[in-house]
Protein backbone atom coordinates (compact mmCIF):
# COMPACT_ATOMS: atom_id res chain seq x y z
CA UNK A 1 0.00 0.00 0.00
CA UNK A 2 1.34 3.41 -0.98
CA UNK A 3 1.14 6.04 1.78
CA UNK A 4 1.26 9.69 0.77
CA UNK A 5 3.22 10.78 3.83
CA UNK A 6 6.72 11.77 4.88
CA UNK A 7 6.57 10.59 8.47
CA UNK A 8 9.80 9.25 9.90
CA UNK A 9 9.37 5.75 11.27
CA UNK A 10 10.77 6.45 14.70
CA UNK A 11 8.54 9.50 15.26
CA UNK A 12 5.36 7.68 14.30
CA UNK A 13 6.47 4.59 16.18
CA UNK A 14 7.01 6.54 19.39
CA UNK A 15 3.57 8.14 19.00
CA UNK A 16 1.83 4.79 18.55
CA UNK A 17 3.76 3.30 21.50
CA UNK A 18 2.74 6.18 23.78
CA UNK A 19 -0.92 5.95 22.80
CA UNK A 20 -0.89 2.17 23.28
CA UNK A 21 0.53 2.60 26.78
CA UNK A 22 -2.28 4.99 27.63
CA UNK A 23 -4.87 2.50 26.40
CA UNK A 24 -3.42 -0.36 28.43
CA UNK A 25 -3.43 1.57 31.70
CA UNK A 26 -6.84 3.24 31.68
CA UNK A 27 -9.84 1.99 33.67
CA UNK A 28 -11.66 -0.32 31.27
CA UNK A 29 -14.91 -0.22 33.28
CA UNK A 30 -15.38 3.50 32.59
CA UNK A 31 -14.43 3.32 28.93
CA UNK A 32 -16.44 3.72 25.76
CA UNK A 33 -15.44 2.24 22.41
CA UNK A 34 -17.05 3.07 19.06
CA UNK A 35 -16.39 1.92 15.51
CA UNK A 36 -17.83 3.92 12.64
CA UNK A 37 -16.80 5.13 9.21
CA UNK A 38 -17.74 4.95 5.57
CA UNK A 39 -17.16 2.99 2.37
CA UNK A 40 -17.81 4.68 -0.95
CA UNK A 41 -17.73 4.12 -4.68
CA UNK A 42 -17.26 7.09 -6.97
CA UNK A 43 -17.62 7.58 -10.72
CA UNK A 44 -16.27 10.61 -12.57
CA UNK A 45 -17.26 11.18 -16.17
CA UNK A 46 -15.45 13.83 -18.24
CA UNK A 47 -17.51 15.30 -21.06
CA UNK A 48 -14.58 16.11 -23.39
CA UNK A 49 -11.44 14.41 -24.63
CA UNK A 50 -8.27 15.15 -22.64
CA UNK A 51 -5.93 17.98 -23.55
CA UNK A 52 -2.63 16.26 -22.81
CA UNK A 53 -0.99 13.01 -23.83
CA UNK A 54 -1.54 9.89 -21.69
CA UNK A 55 -4.46 11.39 -19.74
CA UNK A 56 -7.47 9.16 -19.08
CA UNK A 57 -10.33 9.48 -21.57
CA UNK A 58 -13.76 9.90 -20.00
CA UNK A 59 -14.47 7.49 -17.14
CA UNK A 60 -12.67 7.30 -13.80
CA UNK A 61 -13.89 4.96 -11.06
CA UNK A 62 -12.58 4.75 -7.51
CA UNK A 63 -13.47 3.25 -4.16
CA UNK A 64 -12.51 4.55 -0.74
CA UNK A 65 -12.52 3.35 2.85
CA UNK A 66 -12.41 5.67 5.86
CA UNK A 67 -13.05 3.81 9.13
CA UNK A 68 -12.95 5.58 12.49
CA UNK A 69 -12.17 4.08 15.90
CA UNK A 70 -12.98 6.16 18.97
CA UNK A 71 -12.01 5.23 22.53
CA UNK A 72 -12.84 7.37 25.56
CA UNK A 73 -12.51 6.99 29.32
CA UNK A 74 -12.38 9.06 32.49
CA UNK A 75 -15.91 10.30 31.89
CA UNK A 76 -15.01 11.35 28.35
CA UNK A 77 -12.17 13.61 29.47
CA UNK A 78 -9.61 11.32 27.81
CA UNK A 79 -10.00 9.91 24.32
CA UNK A 80 -8.12 8.41 21.38
CA UNK A 81 -9.29 8.62 17.77
CA UNK A 82 -7.88 6.63 14.87
CA UNK A 83 -9.06 7.50 11.34
CA UNK A 84 -7.15 5.94 8.42
CA UNK A 85 -8.01 6.63 4.80
CA UNK A 86 -7.42 4.75 1.56
CA UNK A 87 -8.57 5.34 -2.03
CA UNK A 88 -8.12 2.94 -4.96
CA UNK A 89 -8.42 4.64 -8.35
CA UNK A 90 -8.91 2.84 -11.66
CA UNK A 91 -6.93 5.30 -13.81
CA UNK A 92 -4.51 7.50 -11.85
CA UNK A 93 -1.77 5.79 -9.82
CA UNK A 94 -1.17 9.00 -7.86
CA UNK A 95 -4.82 9.09 -6.80
CA UNK A 96 -4.47 5.58 -5.42
CA UNK A 97 -3.16 6.58 -2.02
CA UNK A 98 -3.52 6.14 1.71
CA UNK A 99 -3.20 8.47 4.66
CA UNK A 100 -3.73 8.64 8.41
CA UNK A 101 -6.25 11.44 8.72
CA UNK A 102 -6.22 11.20 12.52
CA UNK A 103 -4.40 9.26 15.24
CA UNK A 104 -4.62 11.45 18.31
CA UNK A 105 -4.98 11.53 22.07
CA UNK A 106 -7.05 14.29 23.74
CA UNK A 107 -7.27 15.19 27.41
CA UNK A 108 -9.85 17.81 28.42
CA UNK A 109 -9.86 19.71 31.71
CA UNK A 110 -12.07 22.57 32.92
CA UNK A 111 -10.14 25.40 31.29
CA UNK A 112 -7.55 23.69 29.12
CA UNK A 113 -7.16 20.84 26.65
CA UNK A 114 -4.15 18.97 25.27
CA UNK A 115 -4.23 17.24 21.87
CA UNK A 116 -1.34 15.12 20.61
CA UNK A 117 -0.90 13.08 17.45
CA UNK A 118 -2.00 13.27 13.85
CA UNK A 119 -4.99 15.58 13.40
CA UNK A 120 -6.83 17.88 11.02
CA UNK A 121 -7.40 21.48 12.12
CA UNK A 122 -9.65 23.70 10.01
CA UNK A 123 -9.71 27.51 10.16
CA UNK A 124 -11.89 29.73 8.02
CA UNK A 125 -15.38 31.12 7.47
CA UNK A 126 -15.72 31.86 3.73
CA UNK A 127 -17.26 29.46 1.22
CA UNK A 128 -15.24 29.54 -2.01
CA UNK A 129 -11.67 29.91 -0.70
CA UNK A 130 -10.15 29.30 2.75
CA UNK A 131 -7.23 31.71 2.93
CA UNK A 132 -6.54 31.36 6.65
CA UNK A 133 -6.57 27.55 6.72
CA UNK A 134 -2.85 26.85 7.09
CA UNK A 135 -2.19 23.92 9.43
CA UNK A 136 -2.87 20.91 7.19
CA UNK A 137 -1.54 20.23 3.71
CA UNK A 138 -3.99 19.96 0.79
CA UNK A 139 -4.72 16.50 -0.56
CA UNK A 140 -4.67 17.64 -4.17
CA UNK A 141 -5.70 14.34 -5.77
CA UNK A 142 -8.98 14.15 -3.88
CA UNK A 143 -10.64 17.21 -5.38
CA UNK A 144 -9.79 20.49 -7.05
CA UNK A 145 -11.46 22.68 -4.40
CA UNK A 146 -8.63 22.17 -1.88
CA UNK A 147 -10.96 21.23 0.96
CA UNK A 148 -9.59 17.71 1.49
CA UNK A 149 -6.54 17.74 3.78
CA UNK A 150 -3.77 15.36 4.84
CA UNK A 151 -3.28 14.53 8.50
CA UNK A 152 -0.66 16.63 10.32
CA UNK A 153 1.44 15.53 13.30
CA UNK A 154 1.00 18.10 16.08
CA UNK A 155 1.01 18.93 19.76
CA UNK A 156 -1.77 21.41 20.57
CA UNK A 157 -2.41 23.10 23.93
CA UNK A 158 -5.74 24.94 24.12
CA UNK A 159 -6.35 27.42 26.97
CA UNK A 160 -9.89 28.63 27.68
CA UNK A 161 -10.15 32.12 29.18
CA UNK A 162 -12.96 34.64 29.63
CA UNK A 163 -11.33 36.81 26.96
CA UNK A 164 -11.00 34.01 24.42
CA UNK A 165 -9.41 30.68 23.55
CA UNK A 166 -5.65 30.54 22.97
CA UNK A 167 -4.23 27.64 20.97
CA UNK A 168 -0.51 26.87 20.77
CA UNK A 169 0.75 24.43 18.13
CA UNK A 170 4.01 22.54 17.68
CA UNK A 171 4.04 20.93 14.23
CA UNK A 172 6.90 18.43 13.72
CA UNK A 173 7.22 17.09 10.21
CA UNK A 174 5.80 18.39 6.94
CA UNK A 175 3.43 16.85 4.39
CA UNK A 176 4.08 17.39 0.69
CA UNK A 177 1.06 18.16 -1.43
CA UNK A 178 -0.39 15.39 -3.59
CA UNK A 179 -0.86 15.93 -7.33
CA UNK A 180 -2.57 14.08 -10.17
CA UNK A 181 -0.28 11.75 -12.09
CA UNK A 182 0.43 11.54 -15.80
CA UNK A 183 -2.80 9.65 -16.46
CA UNK A 184 -4.88 11.92 -14.26
CA UNK A 185 -7.18 14.77 -15.26
CA UNK A 186 -7.50 18.20 -13.61
CA UNK A 187 -3.77 18.89 -13.84
CA UNK A 188 -1.25 21.23 -15.48
CA UNK A 189 0.33 20.46 -18.87
CA UNK A 190 3.49 19.28 -17.09
CA UNK A 191 3.34 16.46 -14.54
CA UNK A 192 4.47 17.29 -11.00
CA UNK A 193 7.48 15.25 -9.84
CA UNK A 194 6.64 13.82 -6.41
CA UNK A 195 9.94 11.97 -5.95
CA UNK A 196 12.43 14.86 -5.91
CA UNK A 197 11.33 17.79 -3.71
CA UNK A 198 13.38 20.82 -2.68
CA UNK A 199 13.15 22.89 0.51
CA UNK A 200 14.49 26.22 1.68
CA UNK A 201 15.06 24.82 5.18
CA UNK A 202 18.06 22.55 5.71
CA UNK A 203 15.75 20.42 7.89
CA UNK A 204 13.65 19.77 4.77
CA UNK A 205 10.43 17.96 5.71
CA UNK A 206 11.46 17.72 9.39
CA UNK A 207 11.28 21.47 10.11
CA UNK A 208 9.46 22.26 13.37
CA UNK A 209 6.62 24.66 12.55
CA UNK A 210 4.90 26.87 15.13
CA UNK A 211 1.47 28.48 15.31
CA UNK A 212 -0.40 30.63 17.84
CA UNK A 213 -4.13 31.36 17.47
CA UNK A 214 -6.64 33.40 19.47
CA UNK A 215 -10.41 33.08 18.93
CA UNK A 216 -13.37 34.64 20.71
CA UNK A 217 -17.06 35.42 20.34
CA UNK A 218 -18.12 39.00 21.03
CA UNK A 219 -21.83 39.58 20.60
CA UNK A 220 -22.75 38.77 17.00
CA UNK A 221 -19.10 38.44 15.98
CA UNK A 222 -16.85 35.33 15.91
CA UNK A 223 -13.22 36.41 15.58
CA UNK A 224 -10.00 34.49 15.08
CA UNK A 225 -6.43 35.63 14.52
CA UNK A 226 -3.12 33.77 14.33
CA UNK A 227 0.59 33.76 13.60
CA UNK A 228 2.20 30.86 11.75
CA UNK A 229 5.94 30.27 11.29
CA UNK A 230 7.18 27.36 9.22
CA UNK A 231 7.11 25.62 5.86
CA UNK A 232 4.85 27.13 3.23
CA UNK A 233 1.99 24.74 2.40
CA UNK A 234 1.83 26.16 -1.15
CA UNK A 235 4.73 24.84 -3.27
CA UNK A 236 6.45 26.82 -5.98
CA UNK A 237 6.33 24.71 -9.15
CA UNK A 238 9.27 25.13 -11.49
CA UNK A 239 9.84 23.31 -14.83
CA UNK A 240 12.92 21.14 -14.95
CA UNK A 241 14.23 18.49 -17.33
CA UNK A 242 14.49 15.05 -15.71
CA UNK A 243 17.22 12.53 -16.50
CA UNK A 244 16.36 9.41 -18.51
CA UNK A 245 16.51 7.24 -15.36
CA UNK A 246 13.61 9.21 -13.89
CA UNK A 247 11.47 9.18 -16.99
CA UNK A 248 8.36 7.04 -16.99
CA UNK A 249 8.99 3.49 -18.15
CA UNK A 250 8.71 3.15 -21.90
CA UNK A 251 9.98 6.63 -22.75
CA UNK A 252 13.47 7.01 -24.15
CA UNK A 253 14.18 10.73 -23.85
CA UNK A 254 14.26 13.17 -20.97
CA UNK A 255 11.24 15.44 -20.56
CA UNK A 256 10.08 18.47 -18.65
CA UNK A 257 8.33 18.05 -15.30
CA UNK A 258 7.35 20.42 -12.52
CA UNK A 259 9.62 20.38 -9.47
CA UNK A 260 8.24 21.33 -6.06
CA UNK A 261 10.00 23.90 -3.89
CA UNK A 262 8.77 24.71 -0.38
CA UNK A 263 10.07 27.93 1.17
CA UNK A 264 9.77 29.18 4.74
CA UNK A 265 7.12 31.73 5.66
CA UNK A 266 5.64 33.84 8.43
CA UNK A 267 1.91 34.34 8.05
CA UNK A 268 -0.58 36.47 9.96
CA UNK A 269 -4.26 35.66 9.55
CA UNK A 270 -7.60 37.11 10.59
CA UNK A 271 -11.10 35.68 10.14
CA UNK A 272 -14.36 37.32 11.19
CA UNK A 273 -17.94 36.09 10.93
CA UNK A 274 -20.96 38.14 12.00
CA UNK A 275 -24.47 36.72 12.32
CA UNK A 276 -27.04 39.53 12.21
CA UNK A 277 -30.59 38.36 11.65
CA UNK A 278 -30.76 36.46 8.36
CA UNK A 279 -27.42 37.95 7.25
CA UNK A 280 -24.11 36.14 7.63
CA UNK A 281 -21.05 38.31 6.94
CA UNK A 282 -17.70 36.60 6.29
CA UNK A 283 -14.16 37.95 6.08
CA UNK A 284 -10.71 36.36 5.82
CA UNK A 285 -7.34 38.02 5.24
CA UNK A 286 -3.69 36.98 5.43
CA UNK A 287 -0.29 38.62 5.22
CA UNK A 288 2.51 36.26 4.15
CA UNK A 289 6.23 37.05 4.28
CA UNK A 290 8.89 34.88 2.61
CA UNK A 291 12.40 35.41 1.25
CA UNK A 292 10.82 35.53 -2.20
CA UNK A 293 8.53 38.43 -1.28
CA UNK A 294 5.40 39.24 0.68
CA UNK A 295 1.74 39.85 -0.11
CA UNK A 296 -1.75 40.48 1.24
CA UNK A 297 -4.82 38.47 0.25
CA UNK A 298 -8.47 38.81 1.21
CA UNK A 299 -11.70 36.87 0.77
CA UNK A 300 -14.92 38.59 1.90
CA UNK A 301 -18.64 38.30 1.34
CA UNK A 302 -22.04 37.58 2.77
CA UNK A 303 -24.85 35.03 2.84
CA UNK A 304 -28.53 35.86 3.21
CA UNK A 305 -31.02 33.13 4.13
CA UNK A 306 -34.74 32.95 3.42
CA UNK A 307 -36.29 30.66 6.03
CA UNK A 308 -39.32 28.59 5.02
CA UNK A 309 -39.54 29.66 1.36
CA UNK A 310 -43.14 29.70 0.04
CA UNK A 311 -44.39 28.48 3.44
CA UNK A 312 -42.41 25.26 3.04
CA UNK A 313 -39.71 23.59 5.14
CA UNK A 314 -37.07 24.64 2.60
CA UNK A 315 -34.41 27.29 3.39
CA UNK A 316 -32.80 29.25 0.55
CA UNK A 317 -29.52 31.11 0.93
CA UNK A 318 -27.81 33.53 -1.45
CA UNK A 319 -24.04 33.95 -1.33
CA UNK A 320 -21.60 36.46 -2.76
CA UNK A 321 -17.83 36.68 -2.16
CA UNK A 322 -14.96 38.68 -3.59
CA UNK A 323 -11.31 37.57 -3.67
CA UNK A 324 -8.29 39.87 -3.95
CA UNK A 325 -4.53 39.22 -3.94
CA UNK A 326 -1.89 41.98 -3.92
CA UNK A 327 0.37 39.97 -6.25
CA UNK A 328 -2.01 40.66 -9.11
CA UNK A 329 -2.13 38.36 -12.08
CA UNK A 330 -0.60 34.96 -11.42
CA UNK A 331 0.65 32.36 -13.83
CA UNK A 332 0.23 28.66 -14.50
CA UNK A 333 3.07 27.66 -12.17
CA UNK A 334 1.98 29.75 -9.17
CA UNK A 335 -1.25 28.26 -7.77
CA UNK A 336 -1.18 30.45 -4.66
CA UNK A 337 -2.22 33.53 -6.68
CA UNK A 338 -5.16 32.01 -8.57
CA UNK A 339 -7.81 34.31 -7.06
CA UNK A 340 -6.28 37.74 -7.54
CA UNK A 341 -9.49 39.56 -8.60
CA UNK A 342 -12.43 37.17 -8.64
CA UNK A 343 -16.13 37.36 -7.88
CA UNK A 344 -18.26 34.44 -6.71
CA UNK A 345 -22.04 34.01 -6.59
CA UNK A 346 -23.87 31.05 -5.12
CA UNK A 347 -27.04 29.61 -3.69
CA UNK A 348 -27.52 27.06 -0.93
CA UNK A 349 -30.78 25.11 -0.64
CA UNK A 350 -31.58 23.06 2.47
CA UNK A 351 -34.78 21.04 2.03
CA UNK A 352 -34.96 20.17 5.76
CA UNK A 353 -36.51 16.81 4.93
CA UNK A 354 -36.02 13.40 6.50
CA UNK A 355 -33.27 12.66 3.94
CA UNK A 356 -31.27 15.85 4.75
CA UNK A 357 -31.28 16.86 1.07
CA UNK A 358 -29.00 19.79 0.22
CA UNK A 359 -27.84 21.60 -2.93
CA UNK A 360 -25.03 24.15 -3.34
CA UNK A 361 -24.60 26.04 -6.64
CA UNK A 362 -21.73 28.41 -7.31
CA UNK A 363 -20.39 30.52 -10.18
CA UNK A 364 -16.96 32.16 -10.14
CA UNK A 365 -15.55 34.66 -12.62
CA UNK A 366 -12.06 36.13 -13.01
CA UNK A 367 -12.43 39.87 -13.50
CA UNK A 368 -8.98 40.16 -15.12
CA UNK A 369 -9.30 37.31 -17.60
CA UNK A 370 -11.94 35.63 -19.71
CA UNK A 371 -12.44 32.74 -17.32
CA UNK A 372 -15.30 31.36 -15.26
CA UNK A 373 -16.30 28.21 -13.42
CA UNK A 374 -19.51 26.52 -12.31
CA UNK A 375 -20.09 24.02 -9.54
CA UNK A 376 -23.05 22.14 -8.18
CA UNK A 377 -22.91 19.89 -5.12
CA UNK A 378 -26.04 17.94 -4.21
CA UNK A 379 -26.48 15.15 -1.68
CA UNK A 380 -29.32 13.16 -0.14
CA UNK A 381 -29.54 10.34 2.40
CA UNK A 382 -30.98 6.98 1.34
CA UNK A 383 -32.35 5.28 4.42
CA UNK A 384 -30.28 5.34 7.59
CA UNK A 385 -26.92 4.21 6.22
CA UNK A 386 -26.48 5.44 2.64
CA UNK A 387 -25.91 8.82 1.02
CA UNK A 388 -25.80 9.69 -2.67
CA UNK A 389 -23.95 12.77 -3.95
CA UNK A 390 -23.81 14.41 -7.37
CA UNK A 391 -21.15 17.00 -8.18
CA UNK A 392 -20.85 18.94 -11.43
CA UNK A 393 -17.86 21.15 -12.30
CA UNK A 394 -17.54 23.19 -15.49
CA UNK A 395 -14.60 25.38 -16.56
CA UNK A 396 -14.28 28.08 -19.21
CA UNK A 397 -11.07 29.92 -20.03
CA UNK A 398 -9.61 31.55 -23.15
CA UNK A 399 -6.52 33.16 -21.56
CA UNK A 400 -3.45 30.94 -21.33
CA UNK A 401 -2.13 32.81 -18.26
CA UNK A 402 -5.27 31.93 -16.30
CA UNK A 403 -4.93 28.66 -14.39
CA UNK A 404 -8.23 27.11 -15.39
CA UNK A 405 -7.02 27.28 -19.02
CA UNK A 406 -5.14 24.02 -18.35
CA UNK A 407 -8.34 22.24 -17.29
CA UNK A 408 -10.76 23.84 -19.74
CA UNK A 409 -11.51 20.36 -21.20
CA UNK A 410 -12.05 18.77 -17.79
CA UNK A 411 -15.77 19.52 -17.31
CA UNK A 412 -17.17 16.53 -15.46
CA UNK A 413 -19.94 15.03 -13.38
CA UNK A 414 -19.19 12.93 -10.31
CA UNK A 415 -21.56 10.43 -8.71
CA UNK A 416 -20.78 8.99 -5.26
CA UNK A 417 -22.59 6.37 -3.20
CA UNK A 418 -21.46 6.23 0.43
CA UNK A 419 -22.30 3.65 3.08
CA UNK A 420 -21.99 4.80 6.69
CA UNK A 421 -21.71 2.31 9.53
Amino acid sequence: MKLTSNFKGNLLGNLITSITALLVNFNAVASEFEISGKLAIEERYFFSAPQFANQLDNSQVSILAEPELYWSWNGGNDSVTFKPFYRLDSQDDERTHGDIRELSYIHAADDWEIRAGIRKEFWGVTEFQHLVDVINQTDGVEDIDGEEKLGQLMLNLSLVQDWGIVDLYLLPGFRERTFAGENGRLRAPLVVDTNDVNYESSAKDQHLDLALRWSHSIGDFDIGSYWFHGTNRDPLLMPEKVTPSLVTSGQENARLVLKQYYNQMDQLGLDVQATIGEWLYKFETIYRNTNDGNFWATQAGFEYSFIGVFDSNMDLGWLMEYSWDSRGEGDLLNPSSSFQNDLFFGSRIAFNDMQSSEVLIGIGTDLDHSASSFLMEANRRLGDSFKVSIDIRLFQSSDIIEQSYAIRNDDHIQLSLEWYY
